[in-house]
């Protein structure tokens, strides 16, 4: 739990600057899917906590999806 709020505050709240508790919640909310969905971890041989359908694909153009204004960014293959 440590090594995961330390990733919270480096990645995300220590880089934004929040003006109301919805601001703070909508942000951590994005972050989770982030840290879930699209975040490689080291802990798992550097694979995906749950992955959507379709990850690792070799075929495809290469996207890139942005959370938080651009500060979390994946790329990612759209399926052929």
């Amino acid at each position: 739990m440590e090594r995961w709020f330390r990733s919270l505050k480096s990645e995300c709240l220590d880089r934004m600057i929040f003006f109301s508790q919805r601001s703070l919640e909508n942000a951590d909310r994005k972050y989770v899917q982030h840290y879930h969905g699209e975040r490689n971890h080291q802990g798992l041989s550097n694979h995906l906590i749950d992955p959507e359908k379709g990850v690792g694909a070799v075929a495809g153009k290469i996207e890139c999806r942005e959370r938080l204004g651009g500060m979390l960014k994946y790329y990612h293959r759209r399926a052929a």
